[in-house]
């Protein structure tokens, strides 16, 4: 007889652990932290912040970019805010600004792994987890100190709350759900309410409550969006401008212009850079009516328009990278020359329409299994029928099939038809596709088992491999192509050997096989940015990474400041508020993550915001407060009038005088380009590295013409 016992079951008996997820949620560690402490100056122009938002809770409530408080980045403040919090624990370094997006990056996987294996079981919560941590472009953001990989961090978390509001029945889960979601608004703004149709559907359908009950439901959840969304954007734009920093980005000084203009439908019509400008024609879009304002730079496919003229067929040597930007709405970092037929990175997002996603130029970052979801999501919708009910009552799985449909169908609909995107912005659509993938996989099994070869719902696996297996071939056929021939072959020879098999053990081994055929190229690829030690601004994957060296610059700044000035300008500042004064972002953010000085981006990222006046400019160089400008060429339309006046009134600074070379350019490094016409351009860099700067963002072009400003009073 069995005596009773006080003892308590131990830790792994209360929890059983799921060992095959730990192998994978280290595996995300390794892949998303190994070498982040020796990475690059991942995103400047968010360092810059870090470093200003450590200095004071002023600089840390509204982001702004400098430690003066002058102008904010173009983003809400909640991903900076997690970022600066480790800076201020860890002190300012890439591995801190860094860290959050790594652990949120991990912590997504794991929610992955949360709210599929419930309603799909163990091997569909592995298939997610896994796939969600080998897509490339997962791994590359979660490296960075963009937005990305937090804001898709909370959407889960939100996503997760639904679950359990609908499961236990209770009003306040759903209440969080949706506060979370305008907490997520905060991160990224509108890119954060692309899942809000999804969850709504998925509610509706989900919840037993009456139809009455549902809407009163959603009713206080919709006032929690609300509250959660605009609680810091009222706060800031209802707060005196002479009390915060210009809101960077906008025109009118308002986080709320800032979030449905610039971060909102100039997204989706095409990026407008607050001088008349328009950023279209991206991906094949016409631009034939564009105006371009003095200055400014747009990108057409291939071809390249400047304020001399256009270049046509743009084809730089193979592998070579830039970290410039082009000024007419861009963002940070850079282009990358993919050597493939033309622009990759910041620049290239494919032709516009239906297949946009499966295209060369976004695919190999986010496509790789998306031919096996979309399969595997009509398998489940058919495979987790009742044949008991009708087709309209669904049962449990097919409800949360709707649930990660109506969060991938909205997204790829945007990404599709968008004019200004940059390709990691395809993040979003990750945890859909791993989540089809997973649960997909456990339709399409059981419906292997279930029925035979006369019947076509039995080939639903076969040919996911099949299909997917093609895709992968072409994307890797332009780097490897003895690795093209072998998937296709292996992925062939496994579905017709599945058929063949179908009912003898050796069926699950070639089910393996096939499932590796086309998990190999992904996770290579999502292994590029580990190896070359990538923390780019515009993050990116794939074995260019690893022949044409990453997308950082080697340290914190390092390779954007003229040690030479800086010294000049440390020893000459006197009481002067700001170390100097220049256009852009670009050129001030590696200054003030060297020094944790004030540096005066006068006109926000771009130098396009219309944050400074003549007159203001005038009195702060009247009262001290600015002693230098530094001219790098990029002063952007709105400060012109304010540049001239430099240039006019102010004495040019010789580089002499601080150990610099006599002139502001060298010619050590050129690149060559074919024009249309046939006629030949040549852009020189003068650092003897392969970079170039066209406007905004840093330049390791030039020194610069520096301004002494003190002579003018």
């Amino acid at each position: 007889m069995n005596q009773p016992t006080d003892k308590k079951p131990n830790f792994f008996q209360r929890h059983k652990v799921d060992w095959v997820l730990a192998i994978i949620l280290l595996i995300a560690l390794g892949l998303y932290g190994y070498g982040t402490w020796k990475t690059g100056s991942a995103n400047d122009f968010y360092t810059s912040a870090i470093t200003s938002m450590t200095q004071s809770f002023k600089n840390f409530w509204y982001a702004s970019f400098d430690p003066a408080g002058y102008i904010t980045v173009d983003k809400p403040p909640v991903a900076l805010w997690f970022m600066a919090i480790s800076a201020k624990i860890l002190g300012v370094s890439n591995f801190s600004v860094v860290l959050p997006s790594v652990l949120f990056g991990v912590g997504s996987v794991y929610l992955m792994y949360r709210l599929v294996t419930p309603y799909f079981g163990r091997l569909a919560g592995r298939i997610t987890a896994l796939v969600m941590t080998i897509t490339p472009i997962v791994v590359a953001d979660s490296r960075t100190n963009n937005m990305d990989a937090t804001l898709i961090y909370f959407l889960l978390l939100a996503i997760w709350m639904l679950q359990k509001s609908i499961n236990k029945h209770n009003m306040f889960w759903l209440i969080g759900s949706f506060a979370t979601i305008g907490f997520a608004f905060n991160i990224k703004m509108l890119q954060a309410f692309m899942i809000i149709p999804a969850m709504l559907i998925f509610y509706w359908l989900a919840s037993n409550d009456s139809w009455k009950k549902k809407i009163g439901k959603l009713s206080l959840a919709t006032i929690a969006l609300v509250v959660f969304t605009l609680s810091w954007p009222l706060s800031v734009d209802m707060t005196s401008a002479n009390n915060r920093p210009y809101e960077g980005g906008s025109q009118h000084n308002s986080v709320l212009e800032l979030a449905f203009g610039y971060n909102g439908t100039q997204r989706l019509l095409g990026q407008t850079t607050g001088t008349g400008g328009a950023f279209k024609g991206m991906g094949g879009n016409s631009s034939k009516n564009s105006k371009q304002p003095t200055g400014s730079t747009k990108t057409n496919n291939n071809n390249m328009t400047t304020p001399s003229g256009k270049m046509g067929n743009f084809n730089p040597s193979k592998n070579m990278k830039s970290r410039g930007n082009f000024p007419g709405g861009t963002h940070r970092g850079g282009m990358k020359m993919n050597g493939k037929g033309g622009m990759g990175g910041a620049f290239n997002i494919g032709t516009a329409g239906p297949l946009r996603l499966f295209q060369s130029a976004l695919g190999p970052q986010i496509s790789w299994l998306l031919p096996f979801s979309i399969i595997g999501m009509i398998a489940a919708f058919i495979g987790f029928a009742d044949p008991k009910r009708k087709w309209y009552q669904l049962t449990t799985r097919q409800k949360h099939t709707v649930l990660w449909t109506g969060w991938l169908v909205p997204v790829y609909g945007f990404f599709s038809v968008a004019s200004f995107f940059h390709p990691y912005y395809t993040i979003m659509l990750a945890p859909a596709i791993a989540a089809l993938a997973g649960l997909g996989l456990a339709a399409m099994l059981d419906l292997f088992k279930r029925f035979g070869l006369n019947n076509y719902k039995a080939y639903f696996l076969p040919l996911a491999i099949v299909v997917t297996a093609g895709l992968q071939a072409w994307y890797v056929s332009n780097y490897y192509a003895w690795l093209s021939v072998l998937i296709l072959v292996v992925a062939v020879l496994a579905s017709i050997l599945l058929l063949v098999f179908k009912a003898k053990p050796a069926g699950k081994a070639i089910v393996i096989v096939g499932l590796l055929s086309i998990a190999v190229a992904p996770s290579f690829w999502s292994l590029t940015p580990t190896l070359a030690k990538e923390s780019a601004a515009i993050p990116t994957a794939g074995p260019d990474l690893l022949t044409g060296g990453s997308n950082n610059s080697g340290g914190i700044g390092s390779g954007t400041v003229n040690t030479k000035l800086l010294n000049y300008l440390t020893k000459h500042q006197g009481d002067a508020k700001y170390l100097f004064a220049t256009a852009d972002s670009g050129t001030a953010a590696p200054y003030i993550i060297k020094t944790k000085k004030a540096v005066m981006a006068m006109g926000g990222f771009n130098g396009t915001d219309p944050a400074m006046t003549l007159s203001k400019f005038k009195q702060l160089v009247k009262s001290g407060q600015v002693k230098y400008y530094l001219d790098e060429g990029k002063s952007g339309s709105t400060n012109s009038t304010i540049v001239n006046w430099i240039k006019k009134h102010a004495k040019k600074v010789s580089a002499s005088e601080y150990g610099g070379s006599s002139g502001t350019t060298s010619s050590s490094n050129s690149m060559n380009f074919t024009m249309k016409n046939g006629a030949s351009a040549k852009m020189t860099n003068p650092s003897g590295k392969q970079s170039m700067n066209m406007g905004g963002g840093p330049s390791n072009m030039s020194n610069g013409t520096l301004y002494d400003l003190s002579s003018i009073y």
